[in-house]
């Protein structure tokens, strides 16, 4: 079986890159007794002559001597490397993983650590966190060609066995307007040729709340050929505020061919089913097919486009089906060796039977997000976009409807925090429109406490 990483490599260059020094002076021994004697180490000495032991492949020897250097704190973070280092030689993947985790959550931008956990992970079979650590590696400037080289092998292997996906999310979530309404008392309402303002009444109005939530992701991929697979893609969410009138469940279910070209690219094409439910009503209710194209460039950036197209139905009347297109754009980059940046645009257009709701929506999206020390993962995002109405909304307003929508995302987790599997997160978001329609002016923030798990 092929190894997913060059122990030659390793060898001669993983060690001595986390700066650990030659033996250079001699231990002293004493208490000699019954020909056994005992030797002096400084902290330093032990640890090189433990370095010694590994790149000899002297674990059994080697591991009494890490136990020894647990006493020298100022040398955590080499020893959680050699430790992690043998337990991975040896067999034992589950230490090797916490260890190396435990080395980047100090110092995530050390790239010999995360390319040894990517080894581990891959050898445990989680693919997609493996996949996650080499392509953050594989940014790093200073890489040799040669383990560049085999970084891009082995997403590349990964690529071609990674057969399924599943990431569970849930927790509670209090929110300042959990009927996304407006916070205005009274609107204006179209007369002749004036207006009148209107009183309304608290089922229209914000409500603010506390809500339990929890979401699903889950995908298989069947390998049909070299380079070709079908992909079968399910997705959920569910939301459950007190009452029923804003419970909120959508499902998604999408199946179709992908094309995976020898330099990595990946086309594919879906047919795809949709449906949201919306206080106990059927909101939409719909299909159509998506198209999405996947490169990745030179070290650690990527680019990716999706074209989606769909005919959708409502339970809230007929004027509000009709189709949906839309397309989208993004660029990926790592920067800082443990930091994702992306930057995207989209142009989206609501073709519906009424005039007055069909719209054209463009805007985009930037954010960055990655591993910091401590063991934490954090995100910030923030989007803006335009949307133009085709008609007046009648008795609303005498001219066509137009929206500022903003939104922002803060994430903060705790990945290596593990209850039962799921890890400790904290997310705070915020979504706006400034309308032309005082009845659609709305502010809403919501943070969520969750729980969550990545198979």
């Amino acid at each position: 079986m092929r190894r997913p990483y060059s122990l030659a490599l390793l060898c001669l260059g993983a060690l001595t890159m986390i700066g650990l020094a030659p033996l250079t002076t001699s231990p002293s021994l004493s208490d000699c007794e019954n020909g056994v004697c005992t030797m002096r180490m400084t902290a330093p000495q032990l640890l090189a002559a433990t370095q010694q032991m590994v790149l000899a492949k002297r674990y059994d020897e080697a591991k009494p001597m890490l136990a020894a250097l647990t006493s020298a704190p100022e040398y955590g973070m080499e020893t959680h490397f050699l430790t992690g280092y043998v337990a991975a030689e040896t067999g034992d993947l589950k230490t090797a993983a916490r260890e190396f985790r435990a080395v980047l959550r100090d110092r995530p931008d050390m790239v010999r650590a995360r390319l040894e956990l990517a080894r581990v992970l891959m050898l445990q079979g989680k693919d997609s966190a493996a996949d996650h650590h080499y392509r953050l590696a594989e940014e790093a400037a200073d890489l040799p060609p040669e383990i560049a080289r085999t970084i891009r092998d082995q997403r590349g292997v990964i690529r071609n066995r990674k057969k399924w996906h599943l990431n569970l999310d849930f927790g509670l979530a209090p929110d300042s307007n959990v009927n996304n309404a407006t916070d205005a008392r009274t609107i204006d309402v179209s007369v002749g040729n004036g207006t009148i303002p209107i009183e309304l009444n608290e089922a229209a109005r914000r409500r603010s709340g506390v809500g339990q939530v929890a979401s699903v992701s889950s995908g298989v991929k069947l390998r049909l050929s070299d380079g070709v697979a079908m992909l079968i893609d399910a997705d959920g969410q569910f939301i459950n505020q007190t009452g029923k009138a804003a419970d909120d469940v959508s499902v998604l279910l999408a199946a179709g061919p992908e094309l995976t070209t020898k330099d990595g690219a990946r086309f594919s094409v879906q047919a795809l089913g949709v449906q949201r439910w919306y206080g106990g009503r059927s909101a939409t209710t719909g299909g159509g097919i998506r198209a999405s194209y996947q490169q990745d460039l030179n070290a650690g950036s990527r680019v990716g486009v999706q074209v989606d197209t769909r005919r959708i139905e409502s339970g809230y009347g007929e004027a509000f089906g009709g189709w949906q297109h839309a397309i989208y754009a993004s660029y990926e980059r790592v920067v800082n060796k443990a930091m994702v940046a992306s930057v995207s645009a989209f142009l989206r257009r609501d073709d519906l039977v009424s005039k007055a709701y069909s719209s054209t929506e463009v805007g985009g999206n930037v954010g960055i997000g990655g591993e910091l020390p401590w063991g934490l993962n954090a995100g910030l995002s923030g989007g803006l976009s335009r949307v133009m109405f085709d008609a007046p909304l009648a008795f609303l307003s005498p001219d066509s409807r137009k929206d500022w929508r903003f939104n922002a995302r803060a994430y903060l987790g705790a990945r290596s925090v593990r209850v039962a599997g799921f890890s400790p997160s904290v997310t705070y978001t915020y979504n706006g429109i400034d309308s032309t329609v005082g009845l659609y002016r709305i502010n809403r923030h919501r943070i969520q406490f969750g729980l969550a798990r990545y198979f």
